[in-house]
């Protein structure tokens, strides 16, 4: 598994760092799912798993995004359940 995740061009990611700031993005390309708290991390984990957000990137892609987000919830102490 790869853990390059490439640049969306549906996707500006300015506005990720305008929006969450200077802070920790499971796709850290185009800022997208900030885990830099208990409460992002639950929701990062909701969005990457509806179809229509995960069918924007390739397979390995998800799966990276979604490790980090897995161990963004161990640092959390957040539990989430996997699918």
């Amino acid at each position: 598994m790869s853990s390059k995740i490439d640049r969306r061009k549906d996707v500006k990611p300015q506005e990720g760092e305008h929006k969450y700031g200077d802070v920790e993005f499971a796709d850290p390309v185009n800022n997208k799912y900030p885990i830099d708290s208990a409460e992002h991390v639950r929701a990062a984990w909701s969005y990457i798993n509806h179809k229509d957000n995960a069918a924007k990137y390739d397979s390995d892609e998800v799966k990276t995004i979604k490790n980090r987000i897995k161990k963004a919830a161990k640092k959390f102490d957040v539990e989430i359940n996997d699918d």
